[in-house]
């Protein structure tokens, strides 16, 4: 069974500076990808990854909405972009119990993937 501490061995062999927030809950300080300020949280039997996007949009917002639930039908293989607050996010959650590094690292590189593809568009469409 894995446990914080193998998520924390899978932070350092990624070989790019981190910083504990809290307990269990991780910020990655370099980019990965070109994404700044990815989140690792284990909680419980889970790692959570996220990284906030952008603000919520104050117009054009029910096509923005569709194009966010778009991309979670079409564009992601794993994870989801939602909203937290004002805040639009894209998450990814694994078990934490079988969890490899090859597991953590394909997320982590997923979410960047999906970022660096839909960001610009997401961007464009909150532009006024």
């Amino acid at each position: 069974m894995r446990t914080k501490e193998d998520v924390e061995q899978y932070l350092i062999d990624l070989d790019t500076d981190y910083e504990v927030v809290d307990e269990g809950l991780y910020r990655l300080i370099d980019d990965v990808q070109d994404v700044e300020d990815i989140f690792v949280h284990v909680t419980g039997p889970l790692v959570i990854f996220s990284v906030r996007l952008m603000k919520v949009p104050t117009h054009n917002i029910e096509a923005f909405y569709r194009k966010l639930l778009e991309l979670n039908a079409t564009a992601l293989v794993a994870g989801a972009y939602g909203i937290d607050g004002n805040d639009v996010m894209i998450t990814d959650t694994l078990q934490l119990e079988n969890l490899d590094y090859n597991e953590f690292l394909a997320s982590i590189e997923s979410l960047a993937m999906a970022i660096n593809e839909h960001y610009p568009m997401l961007k464009k469409m909150t532009a006024q």
